[in-house]
């Protein structure tokens, strides 16, 4: 054989070799442009943590509602009986005031120079009825001069008293504690008799007055207790007893007028504040019941966060009566519902949360209060 067929045939047996070789290698390594094995999931959001708290039934008395105003316990308009010249009022506007402190005080000059000469004749009347005396003793006085100077004396006596009297009701003074209202005279103002100057108001405690069907009078007696809700001072209730029922029915409305006494240690309520009143009566009744600080307002409604498969859904409820921190729901909630108490200023409508603090509800009437045994 030729030797350049021989080198040629060699050469193309090595060829073949390595390209084998190639290809063995090619498949029996990992390939390198395949995808990279999908990222493990990460693990959810937890949610908004909050803490929340099971809806409650519970029985409550039945109540009566009303609108009825704020009344002072005590309550004046200061006017003089005789017209005069104000020479000094004694009080500042909107402060507490005791009972018999001088208010005001009109010009007395002329008063007093009458009071003056009532006296001096009664000091005259008084010699001359002991001088009367005297001489009668000694028999040198008839019986009716004596009784002259009796008479005399006694008409001392009460023109005195009467300029007294002028004098004293130059100067106006607080009937009862309480706190004064705003003036409508000035130092040197000239009022005439039964002229306003000044109101005073007994504060502590209050009166709320509010009429009730006729229908209502079996339910109604003294020492019943009441809630009254003020629009100028929402989210609160102050507490009431019943004092006095009115024996007399409006014949128009055919409506009973009832009063109740509503104690103000804070000063916050007013006379004259609109009211409306829950009264209690003897009856009680099944009322659903949340915490009070479930509650957040939107405008005027009210409204508490559910808690619905994780998930936070806004409830528009309605309140009945408050009591020892906890409001009774007339509308939008039901027994055994979830709602949150703390920390629902950072929730919205859908958004997840995780509870915190929440018990699990009672078991139903009847049912084993033992934890289910794992299944095998």
């Amino acid at each position: 054989m030729p030797k350049p067929l021989v080198i040629a045939g060699v050469l193309g047996a090595v060829a073949l070799v390595a390209g084998v070789s190639y290809w063995a290698g090619r498949s029996s390594s990992p390939a390198t442009n395949a995808p990279p094995p999908a990222a493990a999931k990460a693990p959810a959001a937890p949610g908004i943590v909050v803490e929340a708290s099971r809806v409650t039934v519970v029985r409550l008395p039945q109540a009566l509602t009303a609108v009825g105003s704020l009344r002072s316990d005590e309550t004046v308009v200061v006017r003089p009986e005789v017209a005069g010249r104000v020479a000094n009022i004694g009080f500042r506007e909107g402060e507490a005031v005791a009972k018999g402190q001088v208010l005001v005080k009109l010009d007395d000059s002329v008063q007093q120079a009458d009071l003056d000469r009532a006296q001096a004749n009664l000091t005259l009347s008084r010699t001359k009825h002991e001088r009367s005396i005297d001489l009668r003793n000694k028999g040198f006085l008839s019986s009716q001069a004596l009784d002259e100077a009796v008479n005399n004396l006694k008409v001392a006596e009460a023109d005195a008293e009467l300029m007294r009297a002028r004098v004293n009701k130059m100067t106006l003074k607080a009937p009862f504690s309480g706190t004064i209202g705003l003036r409508l005279a000035s130092v040197g103002d000239y009022v005439k008799e039964g002229q306003d100057i000044v109101n005073l108001e007994s504060l502590d405690p209050l009166k709320v007055d509010f009429r009730l069907p006729e229908l209502s009078l079996s339910q109604l007696q003294n020492g019943q207790t009441l809630q009254i809700a003020l629009d100028a001072l929402p989210d609160k209730t102050y507490d009431g007893k019943v004092i006095a029922v009115n024996p007399l029915i409006d014949s128009n409305g055919r409506s009973i007028v009832v009063r109740a006494q509503v104690p103000n240690r804070d000063g916050k309520l007013r006379p004259g504040m609109f009211a409306r009143v829950r009264l209690f009566t003897s009856d009680n009744k099944d009322a659903i019941v949340v915490p009070e600080e479930a509650l957040f307002p939107v405008g005027d409604d009210k409204y508490v966060y559910k808690v619905v498969d994780g998930k936070a859904q806004r409830q528009k409820v309605e309140i009945g009566q408050r009591r020892e921190g906890r409001v009774e729901i007339v509308n939008g909630l039901a027994a055994q519902d979830l709602v949150v108490t703390a920390g629902a200023i950072k929730l919205r409508e859908g958004v997840a949360v995780s509870v915190a603090n929440t018990t699990p509800p009672p078991a139903p009437v009847g049912k084993s209060d033992e934890p289910a045994k794992p299944k095998g």
